[in-house]
């Protein structure tokens, strides 16, 4: 797709043509937001697979089947079996883990360092626990990965949620709690395994050491303020230039967890009756999922936030959720009886949206019956207010296995209990996700620009410039692996980077695009519909000849 998610996926090819695994790049120019695990596990991916955009979600799917297994592991040793099963199944067939994976963000693989960090902790902590020293190491192998991953705010969770946690319990000053985490050897670890990447980077991104506490356009400072500073504590303070994001309000960051993990989130109010009195493994471990809950979200409470920069926190309510669940009693058979009747709604209402567009006809592509509302796109569901009645009858087969998922959900929640029950409203969700994954590929012509590129490729030979910023027309450059010139696209990600020393001059204003268009040489333009208007006063009508359309966006050639 365009924008985060076809930039992850260059970035990671990049690297890898170029060789210089230390510094991210966007059509040439310097791009420091982020730390490159992420980049180099997609990588390897393309080293194995090829180069692909299969290929680049190879590290995603791994992280999220590997946080699943993780929980039912976690789960089965502080709980049960049973306890295990269920934890597992709400990790893997939530809402939420299912949406933040359909497009290449570090934030599954975060959140697996984290749960495994913190797991690491428990382990290493526990009285019987034979082997604490290996536990400790790995410990400190995952704040590393998460480190590395998305930066600081792995060490900051990690650390923060076992202090808290240490306190609770009482051995915060314990020393035989601190002999048993080996802190130093543990530093040690992170400083070897995390501090070269960061060293590096600061050293090939001068200025070394620049500590302005102010975020403003067209000043460059090198990699050390931009990421220290400008990503880490001006986006939390929400003083981040440039502000290429937005923030979800607060109330409805803290409800959407009904959404992100249901159908599971049902047993949310039956995890208010379980014991956390750290007497047994089994309260000290649900002492931790409660901290690591209120840690994490009261946290980003405090910074802008996205829908998904609670992730980190899906683990510790899947725990709790298996454990209340294994548990039984009158609060989980509620909750199924819930489950039940929001599946059962659910079917009724897409059955309903399928009866209504049944008759509709769905000519060309889906973009011709959607709005736009571009104000709310920095958001990660931004797209759905983009629906209309009219667009679902692009969705008929989603909508029908959308239908029957939710038909079958709600008869196995009502009429089953215990695992039976829970099976149940796992199979649901796995038809409802590939519903949805067949609604993605309706939607492709609208949330990508491959057939553009793809026609592009089977054009004569010629030079590209894209209209707007980079992330919006991000996959063209996937699919074709080729640079262009960004007209009035010197914003948001790539502007801080363009001001480097030895960026390369790939940004143009309307006067240069309208002295280079009506030249002889060939050029080609990506353009959204919106844009044409603007674009026939600047060179004239007869002058913009259309090489291929979907989606709601054009390519234009000059030639």
């Amino acid at each position: 797709m365009d924008d985060v998610d076809s930039v992850q996926a260059q970035i990671a090819r990049n690297m890898l043509e170029s060789g210089d695994w230390v510094t991210a790049r966007l059509n040439g120019v310097a791009y420091l937001e982020k730390p490159p695990l992420k980049y180099w596990l997609i990588a390897v991916s393309y080293m194995i697979f090829g180069v692909h955009d299969w290929a680049a979600r190879i590290p995603v799917a791994l992280a999220a089947v590997l946080l699943a297994w993780l929980l039912a592991r976690f789960a089965s040793w502080a709980f049960s079996a049973e306890a295990g099963l269920i934890a597992g199944l709400a990790t893997a067939c939530s809402v939420g883990l299912f949406l933040f994976t359909r497009i290449l963000i570090a934030d599954a693989m975060l959140t697996l360092s984290i749960a495994a960090g913190l797991w690491s902790l428990l382990r290493a902590l526990e009285p019987d626990e034979p082997k604490p020293v290996r536990w400790a190491l790995l410990l400190a192998v995952s704040v590393a990965a998460g480190i590395l991953l998305k930066g600081l705010i792995a060490p900051v969770i990690i650390l923060g949620v076992g202090f808290f946690y240490m306190l609770s319990t009482g051995r915060l000053f314990d020393r035989s709690a601190w002999r048993r985490l080996r802190p130093l050897r543990g530093l040690l670890i992170i400083l070897a395994l995390a501090a070269p990447w960061h060293v590096l980077a600061i050293v090939r991104n001068p200025p070394y050491f620049d500590f302005t506490l102010r975020s403003e356009p067209g000043v460059y400072r090198g990699f050390f303020w931009f990421y220290f500073l400008n990503e880490h504590v001006f986006r939390f303070l929400n003083m981040r230039y440039p502000r290429d994001y937005n923030t979800v309000p607060r109330l409805w960051f803290w409800l959407l967890h009904l959404a992100w993990l249901a159908p599971w989130s049902v047993f949310f109010p039956a995890t208010a009756r379980l014991s956390y009195r750290p007497a047994d493994r089994a309260g000290r471990t649900r002492l931790l999922a409660l901290i690591w809950t209120g840690f994490v979200l009261l946290f980003f409470s405090f910074s802008t936030t996205q829908e998904y920069y609670s992730m980190p926190c899906y683990p510790a309510l899947a725990l709790l959720i298996g454990s209340a669940v294994a548990k039984g009693g009158a609060w989980v058979a509620r909750g199924y009886r819930a489950a039940a009747g929001v599946a059962g709604l659910a079917a009724l209402a897409t059955g309903t949206l399928l009866y209504l567009v049944r008759n509709r006809p769905a000519p060309g592509d889906i973009s011709v019956a959607l709005t736009q509302h571009p104000e709310l796109y920095t958001l990660s569901l931004g797209h759905m207010r983009d629906l209309t009645l009219a667009s679902f009858a692009y969705l008929k087969t989603p909508l029908a296995l959308a239908t029957l998922a939710f038909a079958l959900g709600a008869v196995g929640a009502w009429r089953w209990r215990g695992r039976a029950a829970a099976l149940a409203l796992a199979a649901m969700m796995v038809l409802f996700s590939q519903a949805a994954r067949l609604a993605l590929v309706a939607f492709d012509p609208y949330l990508s620009s491959r057939p553009l590129a793809e026609a592009l490729l089977a054009a004569p030979e010629g030079k590209l410039i894209v209209d707007d910023q980079y992330y919006a027309f991000s996959s063209v450059f996937f699919y074709t692996n080729r640079r262009a010139l960004l007209l009035n696209g010197r914003v948001n990600n790539l502007e801080y980077g363009s001001y480097a020393p030895g960026a390369p001059a790939v940004f143009i204003n309307d006067e240069d695009f309208r002295r280079l268009w009506l030249t002889p040489e060939r050029f080609y333009l990506t353009a959204a519909a919106t844009a044409v208007p603007r674009l026939e006063k600047l060179v004239g009508r007869e002058n913009l000849h259309e090489v291929a359309r979907a989606g709601g966006k054009y390519l234009f050639t000059n030639h």
